[in-house]
């Protein structure tokens, strides 16, 4: 356990910095939730086939599937999915919008492009892409309402980044990495091979503020390390004295944290509804 992970980085070893920052070893079930919410995903889109495999961009993963509510004005929870920028897809996350559809808003998940192929200046402007094809082309399937932007792992630190993008109104980062520089550290840096412009330029915490509700949320039982990166991107935030609480999610880690988004009456789908307040 990393007790002051901020001090004490520096004299771990490898093996430690890799544990610090594996999610799947943390979570003794995390193969079997994988599994579930993969399973309902795709029943979801089976049932939802009207609006799947949008392309923004020139490849099948830079593409969305939208979920429109009923009321096309209504505010649309966007997704972005995780797996440290190397692994999954958006339509093994689609489960995740039940609870926004239960309650009358649109949902949308976009997908990007997984390193190694891509490199991390890439994906992040990818994100900015998708958000403005959403922004120009969403009204035509149903979806034109505010957008609040969420994200979990790896989609947490891309919403961190995309809540600069003008068309959205809010945000939700979840269990997100907000400095990228010990990531360059541990194992998962062999694909993704982090420049030193990249940490600068691509780290949310080392960004200007934005000025928008954002919400800072992860699982209490989650990584030390991920804990700190909420609680430090949080703070950084509330300095410069922009909006949006710090959320632990209690009892959850990093893979049932995301129940609380999923869930009808989940706690961060009603954050999400606050946030537009």
């Amino acid at each position: 356990m990393l007790t002051d992970p901020i001090h004490c980085w520096s004299t771990l070893s490898q093996v430690e910095r890799d544990a610090a920052y594996n999610n799947r070893d943390a979570v003794p079930d995390a193969v079997d939730l994988i599994t579930e919410r993969n399973a309902a995903s795709a029943a979801f889109r089976a049932a939802h086939p009207g609006h799947l495999d949008l392309l923004y961009g020139e490849t099948e993963r830079e593409g969305w599937d939208l979920f429109p509510g009923r009321d096309p004005k209504a505010p649309c929870m966007v997704f972005i999915h995780g797996g440290y920028w190397q692994m999954n897809r958006r339509q093994d996350f689609a489960a995740m919008a039940e609870g926004a559809l239960a309650m009358g808003w649109s949902a949308a998940l976009c997908g990007y492009t997984l390193a190694p192929e891509a490199s991390m200046t890439r994906i992040a402007w990818q994100i900015q892409a998708s958000l403005d094809w959403l922004s120009q082309h969403g009204a035509e399937h149903g979806v034109g309402g505010p957008i609040v932007l969420t994200g979990w792992s790896a989609g947490g630190h891309l919403a961190a980044l995309g809540a600069e993008h003008p068309a959205v109104t809010a945000a939700i980062a979840i269990s997100g990495i907000y400095e990228l520089g010990p990531i360059r550290d541990t194992y998962l840096d062999a694909n993704l091979k982090l420049t030193d412009t990249e940490i600068a330029e691509l780290s949310p915490i080392r960004r200007p503020v934005v000025q928008k509700p954002v919400a800072v949320a992860y699982g209490a039982l989650e990584l030390p390390e991920l804990c700190r990166q909420s609680r430090d991107f949080h703070t950084y935030r509330a300095v410069h004295q922009a909006p949006g609480p710090l959320w632990p999610v209690p009892g959850a880690d990093h893979f049932r944290v995301l129940d609380a988004l999923r869930q009808p009456d989940g706690a961060l789908l009603r954050l999400a509804a606050e946030l537009l307040r």
